[in-house]
C-alpha cells in the first residue's frame, strides 16, 4: 500500500446531516452511503463553519479548499483580504505529485479551479440550474475550457459518468485526488421519475420541530430560499417539498455507489481515501424554514464520513468538528503540512475543539459546547434577541432556555464574543440594532 493514499471525495449540495439511514436518517433510501459508513469513521457532529452570503455554498466551499476561515479569505475569488490568492488543497496536492482531477459543481472563481484540477470533466461553473439540463464545460491544461454542452441527463448521472471516466483512464503512476461535487439536493428538486415515485407524499412524516412559521424576524425570512413555499407553510406543500429532497438525496446515494464500484473495479479501494460530505444542510420545513440561511443543527451540520488507511471502519466520532477540517486532514494523509494560517484541525487530532462557533450573515452568530448552544440575533430594526438550546435533551431545538439559565447565556455569550474577536468578525461593534 503506498504511503500516499488515492484521494476521491465527493460532495453534496444542500444534504442535512441526518439523511443517511446508517446514521439513524429515517425515510431516506441510502444504502451506498450506508456501506461507507460501515467501513468509515463517521464524524457525526461535523458542521460548516458560516457564511457571509445567501449562498452559503459559495464560503463553505472556498473554506474546504483554502483551509482559511470565512473571515480571512475572499471567498468567490479564493484570495486573502488584500487580493493574494490562497493555496488550494488541489493546487497543493499536484506540487506533491498527485494527478487532480474534478467534475461537478465548482461555483468560486475559474482561476482556482485551474490552479486546483490538471483536468475537469462535466464541470458546472455557477450555483444552480435544471438538473436536466446542466450546462457544462472541460478542461484540461494544454487545451484550456471547452465550449458549452447541455445534456437531457441528471447532472447526478452526469457527474458520476465523469467521475467513473477520471477514474478509468488513471494510468496509477500518481496517486489521484478526485474531488466530485454533486449539485445535488439542491433546488429545483427534481429526480429521476423512478427515485421519485418510490416517496410518497401522504407518508411523509413531518419533524418535530414543523412550525407553519418561524417565531420570529430571524433577519432571512424574505430570502429566496424562504419563497420557495407559501407563508405560512401548509403541511402538505412541507411534505412535498421533503418527498423531492429524500428522492434527490436517493439518486445521488446511487449514483455514488457507481463511484465507488469504479473503484473497486480500478483495484484501488484498499489504497484510498474514500470521503462524502456536504457544503450545508437544509431546513426543508424545520422551525417554519425552507433554506439554509439559518444556524440550527439542520442547517450547520452536514455528514462527514472518512473510510479508508489510518481511519477506523464503523466507528462514530462524535466531537465536535467543521466539514473544512478536512482541509489540513487530508494533505496531513498526503504527507503534507498543513498551511501556517489555517484555521481548521487534524480530525486525526484530539480533542478537536471545546467550543464550535459559527456565523450567518450580519445577523446570526452561534457557539456550541456540544451539550448546549447559544445562538445570537442582532436584525436591523429587531431587539437583540438569543436562543439556548439542551441538544442532549432537545435534539430538535423545540425548546428556548435563555429565559431559564440566564448564567449559562452569559459564560457562552462571553465566549462567544472573545471568539468573534480572535477571527476579526467585520460586525463585532454592532451589538445593537434595536
Amino acid at each position: 500500500m503506498s504511503d500516499r493514499p488515492h484521494i476521491v471525495l465527493t460532495f453534496a449540495d444542500d444534504q442535512r446531516f441526518d439523511t443517511i439511514a446508517r446514521l439513524g436518517g429515517k425515510g431516506v433510501i441510502t444504502p451506498c452511503l450506508d456501506r461507507l459508513t460501515d467501513r468509515a469513521t463517521a464524524y457525526t457532529r461535523a458542521h460548516h463553519a458560516g457564511s457571509t452570503r445567501g449562498a452559503v455554498c459559495i464560503p463553505s466551499r472556498a473554506m474546504l479548499h483554502t483551509g482559511r476561515h470565512l473571515f480571512a479569505m475572499e471567498d468567490y475569488a479564493l484570495e486573502d483580504p488584500v487580493g493574494r490568492p490562497l493555496p488550494m488543497l488541489g493546487e497543493r496536492l499536484r506540487e506533491a505529485g498527485y494527478r487532480c482531477v474534478a467534475t461537478g459543481k465548482w461555483h468560486n472563481n475559474v482561476a482556482g479551479f485551474e490552479r486546483s484540477f490538471s483536468e475537469g470533466r462535466s464541470v458546472f461553473m455557477e450555483g444552480m440550474a435544471s438538473h436536466f439540463n446542466t450546462p457544462m464545460k472541460d478542461f484540461t491544461e494544454s487545451t484550456g475550457w471547452s465550449g458549452e454542452v447541455r445534456a437531457p441527463a441528471h447532472s447526478s448521472d452526469r457527474f458520476a459518468d465523469a467521475a467513473i471516466d477520471l477514474i478509468r483512464g488513471h494510468d496509477g503512476k500518481q496517486p489521484l485526488f478526485l474531488y466530485c461535487a454533486f449539485t445535488a439536493p439542491h433546488d429545483p428538486r427534481t429526480a429521476p421519475d423512478e427515485w421519485r415515485e418510490r416517496f410518497h407524499d401522504d407518508e411523509i412524516e413531518l419533524p418535530p420541530n414543523f412550525l407553519t412559521e418561524h417565531p420570529f424576524d430571524n433577519g432571512t425570512l424574505e430570502i429566496r430560499d424562504e419563497l420557495l413555499a407559501a407563508m405560512p407553510r401548509d403541511p402538505d406543500e412541507i411534505r412535498r417539498h421533503i418527498a423531492d429532497y429524500y428522492a434527490m438525496i436517493g439518486h445521488m446515494d446511487e449514483a455514488i455507489g457507481r463511484i465507488h464500484a469504479a473503484l473497486e473495479e480500478a483495484g484501488m479501494s484498499d489504497d484510498t481515501l474514500v470521503i462524502h460530505s456536504a457544503d450545508h444542510g437544509l431546513a426543508v420545513g424545520q422551525h417554519g424554514l425552507l433554506g439554509k440561511q439559518n444556524l440550527y443543527e439542520h442547517s450547520a451540520r452536514v455528514p462527514l464520513m472518512i473510510a479508508g488507511p489510518g481511519f477506523e471502519a464503523g466507528f462514530r466520532d462524535d466531537r465536535l468538528c467543521y466539514q473544512h477540517d478536512l482541509n489540513p486532514t487530508l494533505l496531513r494523509c498526503a504527507g503534507l503540512g498543513p498551511a501556517d494560517d489555517t484555521f481548521f484541525h487534524d480530525l486525526r487530532d484530539a480533542p478537536v475543539y471545546d467550543d464550535l462557533m459559527t456565523v450567518y450573515g450580519e445577523e446570526q452568530r452561534m457557539l456550541s459546547d456540544g451539550r448546549h448552544k447559544l445562538i445570537e440575533y442582532r436584525v436591523p430594526g429587531q431587539p437583540f434577541r438569543q436562543q439556548l438550546f439542551d441538544l442532549a435533551a432537545d435534539p430538535w431545538e423545540t425548546r428556548d432556555l435563555s429565559g431559564s439559565e440566564p448564567a449559562r447565556v452569559a459564560a457562552m455569550s462571553k465566549r462567544l464574543a472573545a471568539w468573534r474577536e480572535s477571527v476579526d468578525d467585520p460586525w463585532l461593534s454592532e451589538e445593537s440594532c434595536g
